[in-house]
């Protein structure tokens, strides 16, 4: 049937009717939506949006990162055939699944960014669907936990970074991918007591009550003791889930804007997001994907593998 399916299938992103089912379009061609999901900005009647946010003119280091989303879109194509490995459930089958495509915005006007991110957001969630969110860079987490938080209250946040993005940054006008978590803690829209940042490795003396599972611990006390450490931090919370893609060292992820050595390899973050199931997930993005420093594309096949993962994890508690 996949092969008969294959000989028909292309542009599925514009083509396809049934908003649920494995795509077996050629990974090579066609419309490049995010596992070949349809694109729609009605996503009423959906489970869950995909959307992309190419902003990244709030880097530290190299920007790039508003190339992420298209790479990200590109990467998944390799993954449509098939239900996802080690859920032991298809997700693209039992959820509808849209692409809600990217957030359209002045790119010389970054003023304006953070409340259309955080309209953009809160839109999709009106109409009744999760998101999952490709970046960009780390910053547009800011205005998307805003816009959760403003419907479900403070959230458990579950942070994949090399960087705790804690550092202390007091003006509202300020657009910083450091500051982020900063920022939502003092807004109230995170909660620390409940949330934990995995893979951390560079040094920042005030991370405002977050619980810090480094990467050299999770290398250390390995995938199981990590992840027993995060359910009792976040306990039942809803939570939300950031993967900054520089979580991975630079092996496995060269194509970021601010690569520090020492960090997760991809099979133990796979493990980890796998061993997150059962977790009431409200929504997640992966982020800081800058595809023009990695000339193999294996950033971008690693942030696809993550954002599909996020998916299953989405799935999970709604069978």
């Amino acid at each position: 049937m996949a092969l008969e399916d294959a000989k028909h299938q292309v542009d599925q992103a514009f083509t396809r009717e049934d908003r649920r089912g494995l795509s077996f379009e050629n990974a090579f061609g066609g419309a490049t939506s995010f596992l070949r999901r349809r694109y729609t900005k009605d996503v009423g009647g959906y489970a869950l949006a995909v959307t992309g946010i190419p902003f990244d003119q709030a880097v530290t280091n190299r920007p790039g990162a508003r190339f992420g989303p298209r790479a990200i879109r590109e990467a998944a194509t390799l993954q449509a055939f098939d239900p996802p490995y080690g859920w032991g459930y298809d997700p693209l089958s039992e959820l509808a699944i849209a692409d809600a495509g990217d957030m359209a915005f002045d790119y010389a006007n970054t003023r304006e960014v953070p409340a259309r991110i955080e309209a953009h957001i809160g839109g999709l969630l009106d109409q009744g669907a999760g998101t999952i969110t490709l970046g960009g860079d780390h910053f547009i987490t800011l205005p998307i936990l805003r816009a959760y938080a403003l419907r479900h209250g403070p959230l458990a946040l579950i942070q994949f970074d090399a960087h705790s993005d804690t550092w202390a940054d007091d003006d509202p006008d300020r657009i910083d991918h450091g500051t982020f978590l900063y920022k939502a803690i003092r807004e109230g829209v995170v909660d620390p007591a409940a949330s934990v940042s995995v893979g951390i490795r560079t040094d920042n003396p005030d991370t405002l009550g977050v619980t810090i599972l480094d990467a050299p611990s999770v290398h250390r006390d390995g995938v199981e003791a990590t992840l027993a450490r995060i359910r009792q931090v976040i306990g039942d919370r809803p939570a939300y889930i950031t993967f900054d893609i520089d979580a991975l060292d630079p092996a496995f992820a060269p194509g970021t804007g601010t690569p520090v050595w020492g960090g997760l390899a991809s099979w133990q973050a796979a493990a980890l997001l796998r061993g997150l199931a059962g977790v009431h997930l409200l929504g997640g993005d992966v982020v800081e994907v800058s595809p023009q420093y990695d000339t193999t594309g294996a950033t971008a096949i690693a942030a696809a593998h993550v954002a599909t993962d996020l998916i299953c994890l989405y799935g999970w508690t709604r069978r």
